[in-house]
């Protein structure tokens, strides 16, 4: 730096051998003689920004009057550089020269003289801008809890696992207080890879799975079996005069290897059955709740800007964030509402696995599909160790847990 601008620099310019920079140029002096009102790296990045959006001071003026005409990458850089209300204030009550004020203060002082309420409404209408985008996040959000809500209630394999869980629990605890038990907390799917069988070589969740795989194998059998019987009845007494057919089936082996091969897909696939269910336990409710009352709180600060700017300032702002918080009213009401049913929705999804009335927070109850998306990657895992074995050897012995 001092090798190009400094006095050194300079000195070998000189013909003389003098410094130049000891007599001030007019550019120089011009420079010199502007005034920073804020912090002048917050007043060289309101330069920085005001000079990338190419909008001139006078269409700011006139969107911000109007309430429209700015466009949303406009908006939201003006927004990132918003000056404080105490530098709002200090650059009001500026009383010198405008035309000595550096660029980032000269803007905003000029624009708060012509709007007073100027970074109000251009919060006002960046909020509006979002405003569509927001619900609709929400109202998704509101949606993927309520079908996660009816999966869980629907009677699919996720039930018919539950109740492969209970029975194998009851036949294990037979003979104690615990053995004839009608439900059991859903926290408890989470140890099941921690109950080993005797031989200590497979859990109870890999024998509860494989269960359930070789009934919804055996099922899928019996109904196409069934099909084909009556596809074919019509040349059934021909086929009994060639030979017993009955003799000729598959060994018991064979046809368990069967079913297993017809229920792994169906279980295995158990996951998409509860696609919601697992998108749910991604989502925060405290975050959600928080957002339909930001939406709410922000909406009442627009509400007062526009009962106090009336049309004092001129323009239109005050017609066109009419039309607006008209819909946006209705568009929060109905989201409260849904808020509101969706929640008692939880309540009553989480009673029904809980076999009676909870005191959890809503929070609380979403840990039910936290739970529920463990419990279905450990069912994944063991379907896929039941494949592998299967490969490796003709087929896996039963095992008895005791």
């Amino acid at each position: 730096m001092e090798a190009l601008f400094g006095y050194v620099a300079t000195n070998r310019r000189s013909p003389k051998g003098k410094s130049q920079s000891a007599i001030p140029s007019k550019d120089a002096s011009a420079s010199s003689a502007k005034i920073f009102l804020l912090d002048p790296k917050k007043s060289q990045n309101i330069a920085i920004v005001l000079k990338s959006i190419g909008v001139a001071q006078g269409e700011i003026v006139d969107a911000l009057t109007d309430g429209k005409d700015l466009k949303p990458d406009t908006l939201e850089k003006l927004a990132r550089v918003s000056p404080t209300e105490e530098e709002q204030s200090l650059i009001l009550e500026y009383k010198g020269d405008p035309a000595r004020l550096a660029a980032a203060e000269s803007f905003l002082y000029n624009i708060l003289k012509a709007v007073p309420s100027a970074y109000k409404r251009l919060h006002a209408m960046l909020f509006r801008l979002n405003f569509d985008s927001e619900i609709q996040e929400t109202k998704e959000s509101l949606q993927t809890i309520e079908l996660a809500c009816r999966e869980l209630k629907s009677k699919g394999l996720f039930v018919k696992l539950l109740e492969a869980v209970l029975k194998a629990g009851n036949r294990m605890n037979a003979g104690t207080a615990r053995g004839n038990a009608q439900a059991f907390n859903l926290v408890s799917l989470r140890k099941l890879s921690d109950v080993k069988s005797t031989d200590g070589k497979t859990t109870l969740l890999h024998f509860v799975v494989e269960e359930v795989v070789r009934s919804e194998g055996k099922r899928v059998a019996l109904n196409r079996n069934g099909s084909l019987r009556s596809s074919s009845s019509r040349s059934s007494s021909s086929s009994s005069s060639n030979g017993n057919y009955e003799n000729n089936a598959a060994s018991n082996e064979l046809v368990e290897r069967e079913h297993m091969t017809l229920g792994l897909p169906i279980v295995g696939g158990i996951s998409s059955e509860l696609s919601n269910v697992k998108k749910a336990a991604q989502i925060d409710y405290t975050n959600l709740a928080s957002s339909i009352s930001a939406l709410s709180v922000r909406l009442v600060k627009v509400q007062e800007l526009v009962s106090l700017c009336g049309n004092s300032e001129g323009g239109h702002f005050v017609r066109e964030m009419d039309h607006f918080l008209t819909n946006a009213e209705e568009e929060l009401k109905l989201l409260r509402e849904k808020q509101t049913s969706v929640l008692q929705l939880i309540k009553k999804t989480t009673q029904y696995y809980q076999g009676g009335a909870s005191k959890e927070s809503a929070e609380d109850h979403l840990q039910l599909f936290v739970i529920v998306k463990d419990f279905l990657g450990m069912v994944d895992q063991v379907c896929i160790e039941i494949a592998r074995d299967m490969q490796k050897r003709k087929f896996p012995p039963r095992v008895i847990f005791g």
